[in-house]
């Protein structure tokens, strides 16, 4: 053990607890410049004129033919694949060595890095945008890991719900505000004598800035809980996380609740990955292709304006769930979830589906925190104490923006249909399947379950 004097376990810390959600204010400029607004039309833009040079429309991707639309639900598709491999065995090593600060600090600013090197990517280097959004996505996603396993240290559990709200509504503020700089910028860059590509690449690598900006006030706020763990003679901490890892596998058959909640958590939040995944690249596509055919302009009003309404809406979710509990919360949230895809493949049509679109973004956003929020307090209550790194981590692999079943679905069924409409609506699946599986989950017996396990040494 480090001989390093440890701060003593202290939870509900004002200052602490705003330092941590200062990450989700950090890291969310990712999910919204990125992953919703700039990042997929932009790239699909750029496929597109790839593909002009080929008969079959397609462009190339390395010798693969891709659908321009596609290839940004790809990229999200393909570097989750990467995080299932990888961020179990990243949980069970930060969790056998206790050095969780130090690893969610590496892979924030890894992805920061890929993120401002977005900058670069331009109609010849259409391809590079796709790689380092994978490189930059699954740091996001690494980084998040040891993000979350900080909520059952900072916070006991009658404040775990109201803390987790607050850290996702930072996001949507601290995302949004960056939104509107990018908005602003923008709208005014022919004025500036700054061309349209130029000003995107621009706001791609602001996000990248952002991130690692605004991250150090978490560093410096965040208590380290407990001494570093040195390795055994003869061993990597590749070789431990592996038999950390399949010891966890076997021990969460000790928690069916909580393996049914993620269950259900896996398929309804991939459904909301892929919503906020693919928005931008539905609502830009031109009306050929099943899309809104929206300008930029309109689209990034209405994304800014989601991420504020969403700051609401995951602050009064976190009062919801203390009226009505936690599950019975999230169902509400599924159930308009439905009702929003449904909409988006049957509506949407004529002159008024841009008044449309504003409604239906209003509604996104009424539930769009408040479901992941309640959702990560929720499964905090369900895994064993100092193995929250290892049991987060098969969480992240489909918490935001990584989710990778239904990106690659939407992908296909667009290319197969040769339209957008019918994509949107096959992701009416997830959330079925989370209102089908989730009144089972047994919360209470979850907890106990948790409480009275006496862990074995793997």
């Amino acid at each position: 053990m480090s001989s390093a004097a440890i701060d003593q376990p202290v939870v509900n810390d004002r200052r602490e607890i705003f330092g941590w959600a200062m990450y989700d204010w950090a890291n969310s400029a990712f999910s919204t410049t990125i992953g919703t607004v700039f990042l997929g039309p932009y790239l699909a833009s750029l496929a597109a004129g790839a593909a002009s040079a080929h008969a079959d429309g397609m462009a190339r991707f390395f010798g693969i033919p891709v659908a321009p639309d596609s290839f940004f639900p790809y990229a999200v598709s393909f570097s989750v694949g990467l995080q299932v491999l990888f961020l179990p065995v990243l949980g069970a090593i930060a969790d056998y060595s206790q050095r969780r600060k130090q690893l969610m600090q590496l892979f924030a600013i890894s992805g920061a890095l890929a993120t401002i090197g977005l900058f670069l990517v331009t109609e010849p280097l259409w391809w590079l945008g796709g790689v380092l959004f994978i490189i930059a996505n699954l740091c996001f996603g690494a980084a998040a890991v040891f993000y979350n396993a900080y909520l059952p240290d900072i916070a006991d559990e009658e404040q775990r719900d109201r803390v987790s709200s607050f850290g996702w509504a930072m996001g949507y503020l601290g995302g949004g505000l960056l939104l509107l700089f990018n908005l602003i910028f923008y709208q005014f860059h022919e004025k500036l004598g700054v061309p349209t590509g130029l000003a995107i690449r621009i706001n791609l690598a602001s996000a990248g800035l952002w991130w690692l900006g605004f991250s150090f006030i978490t560093w410096a706020r965040l208590r380290t809980r407990r001494a570093s763990r040195r390795l055994p003679e003869g061993t990597t901490y590749l070789k431990v996380g592996f038999r950390q890892l399949l010891h966890t596998i076997k021990e969460i058959r000790n928690f069916p609740e909580t393996l049914k909640y993620l269950l259900a958590y896996f398929l309804y939040n991939d459904g909301i990955q892929t919503v906020i995944a693919v928005s931008a690249t539905f609502a830009a596509a031109p009306l050929i292709r099943g899309g809104l055919e929206l300008d930029q302009g309109t689209l990034t009003m209405v994304i800014l304006m989601i991420q504020f309404v969403a700051f609401g809406g995951a602050l009064f979710w976190g009062r919801l769930a203390g009226w009505v509990g936690a599950k019975r919360s999230i169902l509400i949230s599924l159930v308009i979830w439905a009702g929003v895809v449904t909409y988006a493949y049957i509506g949407l049509r004529g002159e008024s589906r841009v008044l449309e679109f504003w409604i239906l973004g209003a509604f996104i956003a009424l539930v769009m925190g408040g479901s992941q929020a309640i959702s990560r307090s929720l499964f905090a209550q369900m895994i064993p104490y100092g193995q929250e790194a290892e049991y987060y981590s098969f969480y992240e692999v489909s918490e935001r923006g990584t989710s990778w079943i239904g990106p690659l679905i939407f992908g296909l069924v667009n290319q197969v249909f040769g339209s957008l409409r019918p994509a949107i609506l096959s992701l009416i699946f997830f959330f079925v399947m989370g209102l089908i599986l989730l009144p089972f989950v047994n919360v209470e017996k979850a907890i106990s379950d948790v409480k009275a396990y006496q862990p074995e040494q793997p």
